[in-house]
């Protein structure tokens, strides 16, 4: 079960990133930082270390190009 509640834990993480738009980014990357406190082993957390760099790297794009509340402008998103 422990496996099952790491893995939801994973998949909401890369929903995040995959839903993140400029007015969500800031919510997203914090729920994500907080789900990642809770998953037990670095393994798992090298796991989610990719969405989380994505996530990050978004928000300074989206913050530096004042995107805004405006629309999505991520290459591949889907």
């Amino acid at each position: 079960m422990k496996m099952r509640e790491t893995a939801d834990k994973l998949e909401t993480i890369k929903r995040l990133y995959y839903g993140a738009s400029p007015s969500t980014i800031s919510r997203d990357l914090a729920r994500a930082i907080e789900i990642l406190k809770s998953v037990a082993t670095e393994e798992e957390r090298e796991r989610a270390a990719v969405f989380m760099d994505g996530l990050s790297q978004l928000r300074s794009q989206w913050q530096g190009s004042g995107a805004g509340k405006t629309g999505r402008r991520r290459e591949g998103s889907g």
